[in-house]
């Protein structure tokens, strides 16, 4: 492949995920020369959609599910009449000890919710505190556990006595929760698509001369200014060596937001009538350990969400993850639910180039996604990514986006 002519007022991207792909636009749409060094052999970063045989080639999100916040959200804003309202058309069905909740079950799990925010409220005000040490007060209500497993492991992909409270309430997101038919990575990449040089890793990025110069397998690539937005994970594994090394606060932001960890399991299971479970219902069990989403638009196929420790636990044992998944579903429909045996597993734990699912903030650290966003080092390399937001989209595709694109403006403004 002939390498591209690039003036030395180009803009050096490493990372060919949403923030990546957003800041590229963002430049080439103002004149500037880009090139985007993506180390995988696709674009789009942990928005990822394929059609996997093992589900009938239905369609199958292993990253990203859904453009969160819609009404402030710039990708759902992009198509918002043809994408699926999730809260609008979800059942949510609730089971403890292997049936259905009984109503005044489920009036207690309603309460407890409605109790969190009252017993989480003082815990804001004073020192930063982990969200398990937040909820303590209703450590005796039943549905406790469950909620903290929600808000922590499956919604921020970390424990709830590993995740800082600040952070939590930071990114509690709200409606309305929003899903392109086609599925978010190929929502993302038929969108945002432009010339990528895929699986060009960068191993070394000299940003101390007059030019940043990004090493690769396939040669050495110069630019006046370069926007990195690979994982906090990729970074703080040193997978790209930053010469001269990087500031010590920048290297504090970067090790105070570790990648969390959150896993799905889709079993599939075409004959969906025989469950009596509706199509995009979100089946909850009292303790348990996963969630699951059942039949989103009535795909053939039953996703069962694992985050945090148990996930990490699980990483690259597709066999014991398919395990708990069945043995959590069985735990709420029995034998009700038919399972053809076939399942897929996503494997972000041990994934080299992305090494979890998104940031979080342990407590203390949830100012160090804004030290991270405003660094600008040597003023020629930025930093941008899920985990730079402040804005309560960290973690999402619309944080991503909107991070490639504030750091894309930066550049234009110097």
């Amino acid at each position: 492949m002939t390498r591209p002519a690039l003036r030395d007022d180009g803009v050096l991207v490493v990372g060919a995920g949403v923030a990546g792909l957003a800041a590229a636009k963002r430049l080439r749409k103002h004149g500037v020369p880009v090139v985007v060094l993506e180390a995988t052999r696709r674009i789009g970063g942990r928005a990822w959609t394929s059609l996997p045989p093992e589900l009938d080639g239905a369609v199958f999100d292993h990253g990203a599910t859904w453009l969160h916040a819609a009404d402030r959200n710039p990708l759902a804003a992009l198509e918002r009449d043809r994408l699926l309202d999730v809260d609008a058309s979800r059942t949510e069905r609730l089971f403890v000890d292997g049936r259905p909740a009984t109503p005044a079950e489920q009036a207690g799990y309603d309460a407890a919710w409605e109790r969190l925010e009252t017993v989480v409220a003082p815990a804001l005000e004073g020192p930063d505190r982990t969200l398990a040490e937040a909820m303590r007060p209703m450590q005796d209500d039943p549905w406790a556990g469950t909620i903290a497993t929600w808000e922590g492991a499956i919604i921020a992909a970390a424990d709830a006595d590993e995740l800082g409270v600040q952070d939590w309430r930071r990114n509690t997101l709200e409606g309305p929760n929003l899903q392109p038919p086609e599925g978010i990575g190929a929502f993302v990449a038929r969108r945002l698509a432009g010339p990528v040089w895929l699986h060009t890793g960068v191993s070394r990025l000299d940003w101390g001369g007059r030019l940043v110069r990004a090493e690769t397998a396939r040669g050495t690539v110069s630019a006046a200014a370069a926007i990195v937005t690979v994982s906090t994970g990729v970074l703080a594994a040193d997978e790209i060596r930053f010469d001269p090394p990087l500031p010590p606060d920048v290297e504090a932001a970067i090790h105070a937001l570790p990648m969390g960890l959150l896993t799905k399991v889709a079993l599939h299971a075409p004959d969906r009538a025989a469950s009596g479970i509706a199509a995009n219902s979100l089946l909850v069990r009292r303790d348990g350990r996963m969630t699951f989403n059942a039949w989103t638009r009535d795909r053939p196929y039953v996703t069962g969400f694992v985050g945090g420790r148990t996930a990490w636990s699980l990483a690259g044992d597709d066999r014991a993850a398919v395990a708990l998944a069945v043995e959590e579903l069985r735990a709420m429909l029995g034998y009700g639910v038919r399972l053809s045996g076939r399942a897929l597993v996503t494997g972000w734990g041990v994934d080299r180039w992305h090494r979890g699912a998104y940031a979080y903030a342990r407590p203390g650290d949830a100012e160090q996604r804004a030290a991270l966003a405003g660094s600008f080092v040597g003023e020629r390399l930025l930093f941008a990514g899920e985990a730079c937001r402040i804005d309560g989209l960290a973690g999402t595709v619309g944080g991503a986006y909107l991070s490639g694109q504030d750091a894309a403006d930066r550049l234009l403004a110097g």
